[in-house]
């Protein structure tokens, strides 16, 4: 090859580069960020670990662990992998109106809730009912507690700023509670046309699930955790796609102990991390992340309308679907459901993104 045509080859790439790197699709993941390891990390990992992804940001809202906890989760696992360039923002502490106190009064009146995420008592040994882990207390985490801080600014206005600075190409990927995205909102009325599209892990319609969850089939926890930021979010106009992975596939989903022991033969930070903290567990928030990575994955879906109950009565929290022409026309949104899965590819596809180096790594700090 001449002296002349290596010149051009290399221009050529030099010219691509850049636009490889704006072809990659940009993500604020919203989560609810229990740690190590569970499907809320995970989840998290399915998108940092896959080369096609810029993830502009992780929003930590409380959910199943206070915001500050699993703030110390996410730092700490960024740290394992080596990925501390992403930003991790605290969102919210508390839903927008839903207590401890209402969720006792609801529990008198209408029966136990026995998943409470952070509002769960830890048992005392004496007898009694127990107590709770404080919002802001941050224990000692078995992974090792992270060195690194989190951003300065919160969650709401970092969304705001990210799709006017990327407007119609940042998806916000939300698997906790909406709390973050209905502040938001109500910040920028814009932010939803603003958005290329939400993707939501929550909800529940009739999933086929153990007794006694059965009876409680339509309080999946995320939506259950605010509801009203679920209907804020839900109905804010200008969405230009929504998709709502809910419990009725991502049961489909399990992922056992053959499986981690398949993860942990790689030796990347992000296998061994796994190896060492992930359970057998349904991979809840990691479907709804690979659907939205490669769509083939799902085989199945539906269009409905879905909306939240906030009334504060016995269907408090309760999701609420119409099919279209049913709906009752009070700003409801049709959202896409998926409803089936290949399950196979899932699994080939998520064991893939978890043993490979991870994209754009520095130094790991390493798990303990």
């Amino acid at each position: 090859m001449s002296l002349k045509a290596i010149l051009l080859a290399l221009t050529l790439v030099c010219c691509a580069l850049p636009a490889l790197a704006q072809a990659k699709r940009k993500v604020i993941i919203d989560q609810d960020a229990r740690g190590p390891a569970t499907t809320d990390q995970q989840s998290i990992l399915v998108f940092v670990q896959s080369p096609e992804v810029e993830t502009l940001g992780i929003t930590v809202v409380s959910g199943d662990m206070w915001r500050d906890e699993e703030i110390a989760h996410t730092l700490r696992m960024l740290e394992i992998i080596g990925r501390t360039d992403i930003p991790v923002v605290p969102g919210a502490v508390y839903p927008l109106i839903n207590r401890m106190e209402l969720v006792e009064r609801w529990e008198g009146l209408y029966g136990k809730v026995e998943y409470q995420g952070a509002w769960n008592r830890r048992p005392t040994g004496d007898g009694q009912r127990g107590v709770f882990h404080g919002p802001y207390e941050v224990p000692p985490l078995k992974e090792g507690n992270p060195t690194t801080k989190p951003a300065d600014e919160d969650a709401a206005h970092f969304i705001v700023r990210m799709v006017h600075k990327y407007p119609h190409e940042v998806t916000i990927y939300a698997a906790g509670p909406l709390t973050d995205i209905a502040q938001a909102i109500s910040i920028d009325p814009q932010v939803p046309d603003l958005a290329q599209e939400l993707v939501i892990m929550g909800g529940a319609i009739a999933p086929e699930v153990p007794y006694p969850w059965a009876t409680e089939n339509r309080r999946e926890f995320n939506f259950w955790w605010d509801p009203e930021a679920v209907h804020m979010t839900l109905s804010a106009p200008g969405w230009h796609k929504i998709t709502v992975t809910t419990v009725d596939i991502s049961i489909k989903t399990r992922m056992g102990k053959d499986m981690i022991a398949e993860i942990a033969k790689s030796q990347n930070p992000a296998a061994q991390y796994l190896a060492q903290y992930a359970d057998e567990e349904y991979r809840w928030d990691e479907l709804a992340a690979a659907a939205w990575l490669d769509p083939s994955i799902i085989t199945k879906q539906t269009q409905l309308y879905m909306d939240m109950d906030y009334s504060h009565g016995a269907g408090y929290g309760n999701t609420i679907v119409w099919v279209p022409g049913t709906q009752p026309g009070l700003g409801e949104q049709l959202v896409n459901v998926p409803q089936d899965l290949d399950l196979a590819k899932f699994d080939r596809m998520f064991i893939d993104l978890m043993t490979r180096p991870t994209p754009g790594a520095h130094s790991a700090a390493g798990a303990k």
